[in-house]
């Protein structure tokens, strides 16, 4: 399994705009993706910015790429996300995992 992980920061206004976003859209558009096993986004509060990282899972590098397309360390940020963020990486990082531990 492929972990593919991006940053992205908000306002502390505009930080749910974002996180609604990411719960509606990219939720839906991730399901519809071959070999997508699941999602985390992680917020961190920083004064006056919300870090947020998103870590997407993939069965293979190959569905990576049926998301992705032909450069996969390129961000994918929609227009709406845009909106929302103050600033985020435009590259992303892929981890292979080699466990995974759920209580």
């Amino acid at each position: 399994m492929i972990a593919r992980i991006w940053r992205g920061w908000a306002s502390t206004m505009t930080a749910d705009d974002y996180r609604h976003h990411y719960e509606s859209e990219v939720a839906e558009h991730l399901q519809q993706v071959a070999g997508f096993c699941g999602a985390r986004l992680l917020r961190r509060q920083d004064s006056e910015e919300v870090m947020f990282t998103s870590i997407t899972f993939f069965s293979s590098m190959d569905d990576v790429h049926a998301f992705a397309g032909k450069d996969p360390e390129q961000a994918v940020v929609e227009e709406t996300a845009r909106r929302a963020l103050t600033r985020w990486d435009e590259r992303v990082t892929h981890h292979e995992v080699t466990a995974d531990l759920q209580g």
